[in-house]
């Protein structure tokens, strides 16, 4: 087995930060260690928070981390953040923000950039979270970019989402129709000490009336992350839908449906390298741009010629 993969099951830490690292990167040799590990995973807690910016979702992710430590859980921060456009670095602001809890030997948070990835999350991290699990940790929580109502690929890579809103949201009808309300296990209704935070609690329990009835009923919770607050309830109610999952087989289902997504990632990735590789192999692509502006063919005909095309799995 991969030596940082081997240094994953034994606890090491430097092998862990150093995996990641391989693994945002996009080394293809993660994946036959990440195969060697797959079945160490399965018995972490993981809990996305999701949300528009501005909401405190760091803040609270790190005082709900201060909260689990208390209660005896290892906990895992994946932070994704959003990369450049133009040089694909990220300004990596959480794990400045966490660094408090951070200090703590039960703790370890990681950044990482979106490189341009859809969904609020990054390309890697199913793989991340993968190591995360096989490590050992009671709890992984993932923080997604914050760019808005688009964030629904979380749904795929946690067990429970966790929707974060500040007070005097707006109009919280038109993020149900946009399908980000829809996704979320719990709301948060965060800075609970500013005006406007129990109608922003009242509008969004009123939603949840006129929703179909489901079998989890979600909570609307307030806190205020920056005091603490609010961080025991939204730690029992993580606990209640975990053993909410358990129940009737819903968590087997979970991980039907994740590891159906997991599958979906590794292929459009595989498929997008070799892409890319045929594209720059001997300037292929260069010479059809200058097909295309000479007017001997045209982009859709350019993109038919590339062989890929003819023999990839169409993935959706």
């Amino acid at each position: 087995m991969d030596s940082q993969a081997e240094g994953i099951r034994r606890g090491d830490r430097r092998a862990l930060s150093r995996f990641l690292s391989r693994i945002e990167s996009g080394d293809p040799t993660c994946e036959a260690a990440l195969a060697a590990l797959y079945p160490s995973t399965g018995h972490a807690q993981i809990a996305g928070i999701t949300g528009p910016p501005g909401a405190g979702k760091s803040t609270l992710v790190a005082a709900l981390t201060t909260e689990l430590r208390q209660r005896g859980g290892t906990v895992a921060v994946l932070a994704i953040d959003p990369s450049s456009p133009l040089t694909g670095g990220a300004l990596l602001g959480d794990r400045v923000r966490m660094q408090g809890v951070a200090q703590d030997p039960g703790v370890f948070v990681r950044s990482a950039g979106s490189r341009g990835a859809t969904g609020g999350l990054s390309a890697f991290t199913l793989d991340a979270i993968l190591a995360l699990d096989a490590f050992g940790f009671d709890h992984i929580l993932l923080e997604t970019v914050g760019a808005g109502q688009g964030e629904v690929d979380v749904r795929h890579a946690v067990h429970s989402v966790v929707l974060v809103q500040p007070p005097g949201a707006g109009d919280a009808i038109q993020a149900l129709k946009a399908g980000l309300l829809e996704i979320a296990d719990i709301y948060v209704v965060n800075k609970a000490d500013q005006p406007g935070a129990g109608l922003t609690a009242a509008e969004l329990n009123t939603l949840l009336t006129l929703a179909p009835a489901e079998a989890w009923p979600p909570p609307v919770l307030l806190t205020t992350a920056t005091a603490g607050d609010g961080m025991g309830p939204l730690a029992d109610a993580l606990s209640q839908h975990q053993a909410f999952l358990r129940e009737a087989g819903r968590a087997q289902a979970w991980r039907r449906q994740q590891a159906a997504f997991h599958i979906r990632s590794v292929l459009q990735r595989r498929v997008l390298a070799d892409l890319q590789r045929r594209l720059n192999s001997g300037s292929l692509l260069a010479q059809l741009a200058e097909d295309v502006c000479n007017g001997s063919t045209d982009p859709y005909a350019a993109a038919e010629s590339v062989s890929i095309y003819h023999n990839a799995i169409e993935v959706h």
